[in-house]
């Protein structure tokens, strides 16, 4: 069971039971008080455990007022320099508490210990990374089928791909012959000048290539080239490969969102991950574009 995605006002919301809870994607600043009041609203006509909140830290006050804490957050996310909050409001004691304390602290420690890698990871022979396309919607799907049990979005769906395609949502994929093994996308807010490093999968065969640091690189690359300001992510809490890949690529810890996301069949904390951009003086390449022909593109690498 996928959750929805709908407007209250101008705000982009997205809640269902599969998460059992509301998450506030975006807020039209001027709407804060009125969202507060409406999630609020929505929690109580459909029994969810938790809301969760992405919004400007200049508007944290109404929603601490109104019972919610902060998880995590993320400096200088918006064009003009002020930060995001992760805020959160519990009905539930059982939701409000992390039931593995310690493999999240061992994550982290295991993540901290990493130091940053200074150069592209290059792929291994035999294996070639280019952006996804359209035409490749049906093997992505599968590839998500076939690694997560349960996901936030319907991303098992070649439709829904096809369709993310079509708006902000930039696919990357790595290929063994011709044989899609590994997937990324960068989910693109051009009004924030940020984008969501997410989706990662690998096909259990291929694991240990080093194919997720390889897709975040390139990701960024190609982030880089377009203008956006600011990455994240929001990773599994208890996944050590995923959180040592984002502190190899020299993003900062957060804070830890508690029994989050729906994902592979249970409730799990996640994450969040940060880094800034650097500029680039490179022409921007038309990555949306060529993320949405059937055809075939290089993949557009760091400068």
């Amino acid at each position: 069971m996928t959750d929805a995605i709908e407007t209250i006002g101008r705000s982009q919301v997205q809640h269902g039971f599969g998460n059992d809870r509301v998450y506030l994607m975006k807020l039209a600043q001027d709407e804060a008080p009125e969202i507060v009041d409406a999630l609020d609203q929505l929690v109580r006509a459909r029994g969810y455990s938790k809301i969760f909140a992405k919004i400007p830290a200049r508007v944290a006050g109404l929603f601490v007022t109104a019972g919610y804490r902060m998880e995590a957050a993320i400096p200088g996310f918006f064009p003009d320099g002020g930060s995001a909050y992760f805020m959160a409001k519990y009905f539930s004691e059982e939701r409000s508490r992390e039931h593995q304390p310690q493999l999240v602290q061992d994550v982290l420690a295991a993540a901290g210990a990493r130091r940053p890698v200074a150069t592209p990871s290059p792929l291994p022979a035999g294996f070639a990374a280019r952006l996804a396309v359209e035409a490749d919607a049906v093997q992505m799907a599968a590839l998500y089928r076939e690694v997560f049990a349960s996901y936030p979005f319907p991303i098992g769906d070649p439709a829904f791909l096809r369709e993310s395609m079509r708006g902000s949502t930039v696919y990357f994929g790595v290929w063994h012959g011709e044989k899609m093994v590994a997937l990324s996308s960068s989910e693109i807010d051009y009004g924030s000048g940020s984008a969501e490093m997410t989706d990662f999968a690998t096909l259990p065969d291929f694991r240990g290539h080093g194919l997720a640091l390889n897709l975040l690189q390139q990701m960024e690359g190609a982030m880089q080239a377009s203008g956006i300001n600011s990455l994240f992510t929001i990773a599994r809490a208890y996944s050590f490969g995923m959180n040592v890949t984002f502190a190899r690529s020299g993003y900062r810890f957060g804070g830890t969102l508690t029994n989050n996301t729906n994902i592979f069949g249970s409730l799990e904390s996640m994450n969040v991950w940060h880094k800034a951009a650097e500029a680039s003086d490179e022409p921007c390449p038309e990555v949306v574009r060529a993320a949405t022909t059937g055809g075939h593109r290089e993949l557009p690498v760091r400068p």
